[in-house]
């Protein structure tokens, strides 16, 4: 049989990848599998839980008219244990059955700043990372990882292997491509740079399918629908979409007789996806957090906050996207009708996170492409407005969840808050904005903008 290893076990990849295999399997192609574990000590309770029912779980589906479906996953068919020498994911790496790497680590745990490059002075843990690889040890940042991974095969000599990236980050396959090749040129380990450009593909792919966190409540209903009482259960919406690169280099499974899209281009599926689903996402999360709603539907169903969404995606948006093979418009109000769904429960903090990553990667690029154009950036500017009064919340120990955000440097951001000038030290970090830090056409919309949500957060609280 052959192997698909999937690294970072969450929910994402449990209701997403995991379920197309899960169908191929179940339509009679039973060739590939896949083997799940973690780069870091993380879901050990879930690991447990998994390895305890053989890698199956069960997921439920809830439509927005409030329809619910479960479905019993099996193509997880090995559930690795995390030891810290990353052993038992090194000998799946070495067998030459294996054919496919998979990730998903979250967009900030690429570590890539505005112009693509790994940035090393941001974030020590990479440092760190960099120096333990040097020194011997084993990685577990993704690169790090990876490097480990990749020596053992390349040793083993085990054969071509696909890199396939399932985070929400532009041009992933590319980018995580780059920032490992950067990894390994700051090793200075030419023989493996040369390994990797040789017997490795990253393609690039677009990921949907709105996941929160599991409650307690999604193994009550799993247990009183189906019978079992599943400690791994998961709840997803009943969108699901993947649309992938054909750029694969030792083989794959043919995800295409289950809706999957194969691809030459996956550009004008990712770019909408990530300006008009993610950043409208971050949006209402904001938002919503400064009003006191907890979930995503509330501000999704809120008039305000469902029009700074709206004229978001219509004024600034949808103009620079086209023409596009995609119906923007509609794709907006599918979108904003998903999002809507009171019973998927996503909440606002589970969303609003690692905004110092996702604002130049979902939201900054519309602000270079309407300058560009000599066009009004008012609309797009909003969502960051909405970021820095959250941000001024965070600072004041005013946000009832714990925010997590990677890519921010937490002493940055209390000095962003406690500036005389909040706005123009905010549009001056070159985390968030790269070359258009300072730009006087983004202070002064950003000012309009931020007086905007200062009235808005003062006067409509829920």
């Amino acid at each position: 049989m052959t192997t698909i290893l999937h690294l970072g076990l969450g929910s994402f990849h449990r209701a997403h990848q995991a379920l197309y295999l899960h169908q191929l399997r179940e339509s009679g192609d039973t060739r590939w599998s896949l083997t799940g574990g973690n780069l870091r000590p993380d879901m050990l309770d879930t690991i447990a839980a998994l390895q305890a029912q053989g890698g199956a779980y069960t997921l439920e589906t809830v439509t927005p008219q409030g329809v619910r479906s479960y479905t019993r996953i099996t193509s997880i068919q090995r559930v690795l244990s995390y030891q810290d020498d990353l052993a038992p994911l090194v000998a799946v790496v070495a067998d030459p059955a294996t054919r496919i790497i998979s990730f998903t680590v979250t967009e900030a745990g690429y570590y890539l700043d505005a112009q693509h490059h790994l940035d090393l002075a941001t974030f020590p843990d990479l440092r760190a990372d960099l120096n333990a690889v040097k020194a011997g040890r084993t990685g577990h940042t993704i690169y790090g990882g990876l490097v480990t991974l990749l020596r053992a095969r390349m040793q083993a000599d085990a054969g071509p292997v696909t890199l396939m990236n399932c985070d929400n980050l532009r041009h992933n396959g590319e980018r995580s491509r780059g920032g490992l090749l950067q990894f390994i040129e700051a090793l200075g380990d030419s023989a493996l740079l040369a390994w990797v450009l040789a017997h490795t593909t990253n393609p690039n792919a677009m990921v949907d399918r709105i996941t929160p966190r599991p409650t307690p409540d999604v193994r009550k209903r799993v247990k009183a629908a189906t019978g079992v009482d599943d400690p791994a259960a998961l709840m997803g919406e009943s969108f699901i979409q993947w649309v992938i690169e054909d750029n694969f280099i030792a083989g794959r499974p043919e995800w295409e007789k289950v809706g999957v899209e194969m691809v030459q281009s996956v550009q004008a599926h990712e770019e909408a996806k990530i300006r008009l689903l993610n950043a409208t996402h971050s949006c209402i999360a904001w938002a919503g957090t400064l009003v006191g709603y907890q979930f995503i539907h509330e501000g999704t169903l809120d008039p305000v906050i469902r029009q700074f969404a709206f004229d978001y995606v219509t004024d600034d948006v949808i103009p620079v996207l086209s023409p596009s093979p995609i119906d923007l418009a509609g794709y907006r109000d599918v979108v904003l009708d998903r999002f809507g769904n009171p019973a998927i429960l996503d909440t606002n903090q589970r969303v609003a996170m690692d905004a110092f990553a996702k604002i130049p990667a979902m939201i900054a690029p519309t602000f270079h492409d309407r300058l560009a154009r000599g066009e009004s950036i008012n609309s797009v500017a909003m969502l960051p407005a909405l970021f820095l009064a959250y941000l001024q919340r965070w600072h004041a120990g005013q946000i009832t969840y714990t925010y997590q955000d990677q890519a921010m440097d937490p002493a940055t951001a209390h000095a962003i808050c406690k500036a005389t000038d909040p706005v123009a030290a905010f549009c001056a970090d070159l985390t968030l904005w790269g070359p258009l830090a300072n730009d006087e056409r983004l202070v002064q919309a950003m000012r309009t903008a931020f007086n905007r949500v200062t009235l808005f957060a003062r006067n409509h609280r829920s």
